[in-house]
């Protein structure tokens, strides 16, 4: 089954110090990476940014959104980005992921008929709410949340239909679980250049 895809990219990247949606990688830029990959899945795809931030270019056919709730984190974001999802289910990631598995993906969205939210959880505390599926039916409470400035992406999974999919899952799809490199810092861009190069 096919869902939409949104794809998070208002974030101010203050650890990178610029906008690390259109850093390139392999001649790529971030964003355009991430459409790549999440394309044959997809029957939509969105990208909910900021207003200061609609020039995307690499961003394809996909629709571009302003987040509805600014500066209020992801939360706002995936909330912007259900909302106007025609999919009962949408796959969420954020703007800086260039390797994300499409087998993993795909997986995940295979077991989300029943669920409201489908997450990684790759160890203790290390839940990956930024590489999910979600269903429409959070919209409530993510609503809620936000009206009460709970801002945690993941502050509502206790109430809800939740699929973990633990870090022994993820690596029969990914096993060096490279689908979770995002790109906070100089470093992190750098390692994922070389890891592009490596995959040519």
């Amino acid at each position: 089954m096919k869902v939409t895809s949104i794809i998070l990219a208002g974030g101010k990247s203050r650890r990178l110090g610029r906008h690390k949606a259109l850093e390139t990688i392999a001649g790529k830029s971030l964003i355009g990476c991430v459409t790549e990959r999440l394309r044959p899945l997809t029957n939509q795809l969105l990208i909910v940014t900021s207003r200061e931030q609609l020039d995307l270019p690499g961003a394809g056919k996909a629709r571009i959104l302003v987040d509805l709730y600014p500066d209020r984190g992801p939360l706002g974001g995936i909330y912007t980005g259900l909302l106007a999802a025609r999919s009962s289910h949408s796959i969420i990631v954020a703007c800086d992921m260039p390797f994300l598995n499409t087998e993993l993906l795909g997986y995940m969205v295979e077991l989300s008929a029943d669920f409201d939210v489908v997450v990684p959880r790759l160890g203790e505390g290390m839940v990956e709410p930024l590489h999910a599926i979600y269903s429409k039916s959070c919209l409530d409470i993510m609503k809620a949340q936000l009206e009460h400035n709970q801002l945690r992406a993941d502050a509502f999974f206790g109430n809800i239909r939740i699929r973990y999919v633990e870090r022994a899952e993820c690596r029969r799809f990914d096993p060096q679980l490279l689908s979770f490199l995002n790109i906070n810092y100089q470093s992190d861009l750098e390692r994922a250049i070389v890891l592009a190069t490596k995959a040519r």
